[in-house]
């Protein structure tokens, strides 16, 4: 079972401001990476669900997460149905990312009191995953439904909503500067922030001193806001 609550998720989801989106099918790679990341000041991991046998790469890498690094909340993305929601609570998954707005899955993370994040494209869709539940809605694709002047568009009837946009956002101070002055509550970042090259050739320091700056990017334009 989730071993954090879907309020802790929220609150350090906002307080880290970036959630890493990755997916490899070598468990070690994966090691690598939440461990780079970790290291770099990340405490919130989107896992995503890409693939046969990719709930075996993370129930193997959640147990992981849980004996070598316990302050890391592990989730998983990409789901679209109730059923691989369950499959993956069952192994302990912390929070569950959806590009789509399924209740079904919102019933399923809300009997256990688990933080569900769909993707919406428009604020009647962000008002309807609220109205099941979610804390914090996923804009997706980022970029495609509007970018950071759609964020701040739903931000003036609706300040109460917690936007974590994916797709769209760059690891760079001009990118995430416009996105938290648009009112993001954090953002999701993937390939961007795992240049292939650097994984290929196993240069997980430089990784992570990669992933240092951009946290420390974001934690200077929260505050400057």
């Amino acid at each position: 079972m989730a071993k954090f609550s879907r309020i802790e998720v929220a609150l350090t989801m906002k307080e880290t401001g970036i959630i890493p989106v990755f997916y490899h099918s070598d468990i070690e790679v994966c090691k690598q990476i939440v461990k780079a990341s970790y290291h770099a000041g990340i405490r919130v991991f989107e896992f995503t669900n890409r693939g046969d046998f990719a709930h075996e790469v993370f129930g193997a890498l959640n147990k992981y997460v849980l004996e070598e690094y316990p302050e890391m909340i592990l989730g998983v993305g990409s789901i679209f149905d109730a059923a691989t929601t369950a499959l993956y609570l069952q192994l302990g998954a912390n929070f569950i990312v959806s590009p789509i707005v399924n209740p079904e899955m919102a019933k399923v993370c809300n009997r256990r009191k688990v933080s569900w994040s769909p993707g919406c494209g428009s604020v009647t869709e962000i008002s309807y995953a609220e109205e099941l539940g979610a804390e914090v809605v996923k804009i997706f694709p980022g970029a495609q439904v509007g970018g950071p002047s759609f964020v701040k568009a739903i931000k003036g009837p609706c300040p109460w909503t917690s936007i974590m946009p994916t797709g769209g956002v760059e690891p760079t101070k001009e990118s995430l500067k416009i996105w938290f002055q648009a009112g993001v509550h954090c953002v999701g970042l993937g390939s961007k922030l795992f240049p292939k090259n650097l994984i290929a050739s196993k240069k997980y320091k430089e990784l992570e001193a990669s992933i240092k700056e951009t946290v420390k990017m974001v934690k200077q334009i929260k505050l400057e806001l």
